[in-house]
């Protein structure tokens, strides 16, 4: 074998295959995309339905709609930044050195595969592992296998299917390929054609010296072209993960059934682009653009990071169905956050626990109905006012050790909610208190301890704190906390020390 040794995957007319990977409903029907702006819009991609109707790239939009049955098309640069993406993350199972091979509509990488036999063997079973994965992620590509980066690069873009060119053969492979495999400018094109040289085989048979002579330098590089014998320095790209799907309709939607029906093939593919780095969902954020041009925009994160499919669209249809989009939709988008996927291992004799995505299900349900505020796991904030918290979601930390607590000798009993008291002060200080029953006269008081806070919003508050001994009237003995608040001189009895 050898010591270079590419592959060249080449996807034709990228802005179809682009749109349609997530939109399988149309895999069959003849469909065109333009671009441009409107009223001067032209084909630039269509497949292979659309030609047998009979469409051709460059038709204006009047003459493609005056094509039986042809479906039509905008031109999604999202869309097909992602489908790259997914593209990109495909080739990156087979070789990490990848070069970038893309031109006009086609999206095209040239991958280093010498020394990877022991991996994938030989190059053909690399190749169609290679173009099933791709077929997998809803892109058909043509591949082709070359110790030379240019034969393998010229020879996917002429051709559909597998070719392997054998070392040496580069010459006799390219021969049957058009002089325009090439990328000449028109000038050279029409010169070549007029000195009857209309392939890379009759390219490869002319004189070097006479091209040359009458062409200039550049001549001797594309008769190399052409032989199969003009070299490359290997660029390699950076492949960064971004897991984001994109979905723009030709039809604005109303209805959640449609949205889910196109999320659930997004979440499917987000889930396989994450699993080849073992990796799982730790959050989806969907993104929905109206038509009026505002946007809605709602994140979900389970408890643990899942790949389960079912699990995270079920919490996509309770999550829309809390907080509905307020106008029709054109354009869905999901973006993931890959996260390390773990498993809980249980004692034998441990009790069993419920699955955590049940308990996310159950939470989302909740909210719906109760409220996003009142469901979760509490969390003290960061202030001085008293009983001050907010609600969380629930999150899988690791368990800390169980650790012995102290015997408690006394317990807090709070009283909800606080009952209103009138008291009477001598000297700023308790000396007796009446709630709605019963009278306390208070044998020892302790405070205040004040605290304020928040001058600055309608959320100020201003209070002292009293720990009071008491005596009821019928000569019962209490340990309770009274509080006021100072901006309403109001009093409370807060809670009893049992």
């Amino acid at each position: 074998m050898s010591s270079e040794l590419y592959a060249c995957v080449h996807a034709a007319e990228f802005p179809v295959q682009a749109l349609l990977r997530l939109r399988r409903d149309l895999a069959t029907e003849p469909v065109a995309v333009l671009e441009g702006r409107a009223p001067q819009e032209t084909v630039c991609a269509l497949n292979r339905g659309a030609r047998l109707r009979g469409a051709a790239p460059g038709m204006t939009r009047l003459e493609a709609e005056g094509v039986a049955g042809l479906k039509l098309l905008a031109r999604s640069a999202e869309g097909e930044a992602g489908a790259r993406s997914v593209f990109l993350e495909c080739a990156a199972q087979f070789s990490p050195r990848i070069e970038e091979a893309s031109y006009e509509t086609s999206c095209a990488f040239v991958l280093d595969i010498a020394g990877t036999e022991r991996l994938f063997g030989p190059p053909e079973r690399l190749a169609k592992r290679l173009r099933s994965a791709l077929a997998a992620a809803g892109l058909r590509a043509s591949i082709a296998v070359s110790a030379n980066y240019h034969a393998a690069r010229m020879k996917a873009a002429a051709q559909r299917g597998i070719a392997v060119i054998p070392e040496g053969d580069e010459a006799s492979a390219l021969a049957d390929l058009p002089i325009a495999a090439l990328d000449l400018d028109e000038e050279h094109t029409k010169t070549f054609a007029s000195w009857g040289i209309g392939t890379l085989g009759e390219l490869a048979a002319a004189p070097e010296a006479e091209l040359v002579a009458r062409l200039g330098d550049r001549a001797r590089t594309w008769s190399e072209l052409a032989r199969g014998a003009a070299g490359h320095i290997f660029k390699p790209i950076e492949p960064a993960l971004s897991l984001e799907e994109v979905c723009e309709f030709e039809a604005a939607v109303e209805k959640a059934d449609a949205l889910l029906f196109i999320a659930a093939r997004m979440i499917d593919c987000l889930i396989a682009r994450a699993g080849v780095r073992a990796l799982a969902l730790a959050s989806l954020t969907v993104c929905m653009k109206h038509e009026d041009g505002g946007g809605h925009e709602r994140t979900i994160r389970p408890a643990l990071p899942s790949s389960d499919r079912k699990f995270l669209l079920k919490l996509l249809q309770l999550e829309i169905a809390a907080h509905p989009p307020p106008a029709a939709v054109v354009a869905l988008m999901l973006a993931a956050e890959a996260g390390q996927s773990r498993e809980v291992q249980l004692g034998l004799f441990a009790p069993q626990t419920p699955e955590p995505s049940r308990l996310d299900v159950t939470l989302a349900r909740l909210k719906a109905i109760v409220g996003e505020d009142r469901v979760g796991s509490p969390a003290l904030e960061d202030t001085h006012r008293a009983e001050s918290f907010y609600m969380e979601n629930f999150t899988a930390d690791e368990q800390t050790p169980w650790r012995e607590t102290p015997s408690v000798r006394m317990a807090l009993r709070r009283v909800r909610p606080p009952a209103p008291v009138s008291v009477v002060q001598r000297c700023m200080t308790p000396v007796a208190f009446r709630d709605h029953e019963r009278s306390f006269q208070v044998t020892a008081a302790y405070g205040p301890w004040r605290t304020s806070g928040c001058w600055w919003s309608a959320g100020v508050w201003d209070g002292e704190e009293w720990d009071v001994l008491a005596v009821e009237n019928g000569g019962a003995s209490v340990a309770c906390v009274l509080t006021c608040d100072r901006i309403r001189n109001a009093w409370r009895l807060e809670a009893f020390y049992d």
